[in-house]
C-alpha cells in the first residue's frame, strides 16, 4: 500500500496547510480555486493547448525527455490568462504560505514559473526529482528556496495520471530513493492543489487511461535573489503587465529585492529605482 498524503481544506486556514508543509513536505489542499475561476482559465488557455505540440523543440533535448511527447506544455501563464494574474498567482491562501516557507530566507519572493501541463493518454511516469536542483550550485545545507504547486483544472484520478509526491522526503539524505510504498498520489478534485516544497520528491504520474487528459496548473514561488526558471518578464507583454494588480507586478519580477534593511543590499533596479514604480508611474 502506498503512502497517504495529508489533505486539508482551504477553510482550514493557512496555518494548517503549513502545519501539514513543514511536518511532511507536501499537502493537498481541496475546494481552493472556485469553479467560475476553474471555468474562466481553462477557456482562457483551451487556445493555447490546442495549439500545443508535445515534440516542440524546448531548451535542450533533457528536457523534451522530462516532460515526454504526450504532454501538451504551455508557459507564460500570467500573459495568457487574465484570470489566473488576478486570481490565482496572488491568492491570498498561497502567498500566506509562501511568506511562512520563504519569508524568512529573502526580502521578499517571486514568481518561479507558471505552466500548464496536459499530460495525455500514454504520459509515463515522470522521474522523482526535488525542483530546488534546478539551482544546484547553490550549496548544501539551505533553507527552503521554493514553494511549488499544482493546481488541478480538472479531476485529477489514479488512471488520469495524478502527480505523485514523497512523504517526508524534504528531510532525507539527498542519495536516499523511495520504495514503492513511500510514493504517495494526489488523486484530487478539480479545483484542489498539492502544495509541496522545492526539497520534497515529487513527479508526474503515468496516464494509463485510453482517452483522459489530466490538465494540471504548476505555479511556484521561489526567493528573489535567485534567478527564475521561466523569464517572467518577457513572457509577460509589457500591455498584460501594466494591467496587472501591484502585487502580481512585482511577482512577476517588476520589484527589486531590496534587502538594505536586513543589511543587504538591492537587486533588479532601474536607475537604483523599484521597476514597479515606474511601471505605475508610466515611465516604464
Amino acid at each position: 500500500m502506498s503512502e497517504p498524503i495529508a489533505h486539508v481544506a482551504a477553510s482550514d486556514g493557512a496555518d494548517v496547510a503549513i502545519q501539514a508543509l513543514e511536518n511532511f513536505g507536501a499537502v493537498v489542499i481541496t475546494d481552493v480555486i472556485e469553479k467560475d475561476v476553474l471555468r474562466a482559465v481553462n477557456t482562457e488557455l483551451d487556445p493555447f493547448v490546442d495549439r500545443a505540440d508535445p515534440s516542440r523543440r524546448f531548451l535542450n533535448p533533457a528536457i523534451g525527455g522530462f516532460f515526454g511527447d504526450k504532454t501538451r506544455h504551455v508557459g507564460g501563464v500570467t500573459g495568457k490568462s487574465p484570470t489566473f494574474a488576478n486570481e490565482i498567482l496572488c491568492r491570498p491562501l498561497f502567498l500566506s504560505v509562501a511568506d511562512a516557507i520563504l519569508g524568512p530566507s529573502c526580502a521578499d519572493y517571486q514568481l518561479n514559473i507558471a505552466h500548464l501541463l496536459d499530460r495525455g493518454p500514454g504520459a509515463e511516469h515522470q522521474l522523482l526529482h526535488r525542483d530546488e536542483l534546478v539551482w544546484i550550485h547553490v550549496p548544501q545545507p539551505h533553507p527552503e528556496l521554493q514553494l511549488a504547486m499544482i493546481s488541478a483544472l480538472e479531476d485529477f484520478t489514479g488512471e488520469n495520471g495524478s502527480t505523485r509526491v514523497v512523504p517526508g522526503s524534504h528531510r532525507w539524505p539527498r542519495d536516499r530513493q523511495p520504495e514503492a510504498h513511500e510514493i504517495a498520489t494526489a488523486v484530487m478534485p478539480a479545483g484542489s492543489a498539492v502544495l509541496y516544497l522545492g526539497s520534497t520528491l515529487h513527479g508526474g504520474g503515468a496516464n494509463t487511461s485510453k482517452q483522459l487528459q489530466r490538465r494540471g496548473l504548476h505555479l511556484s514561488y521561489v526567493v528573489g535573489w535567485l534567478r527564475t526558471e521561466e523569464n517572467n518578464i518577457l513572457s509577460t507583454p509589457r500591455e498584460v503587465a501594466r494591467g496587472l494588480p501591484r502585487r502580481a507586478q512585482e511577482l512577476i519580477g517588476y520589484s527589486a529585492h531590496d534587502a538594505i534593511s536586513d543589511g543587504g543590499g538591492y537587486l533588479g533596479t532601474v536607475d537604483l529605482r523599484s521597476p514597479v514604480d515606474l511601471l505605475e508611474e508610466g515611465t516604464l
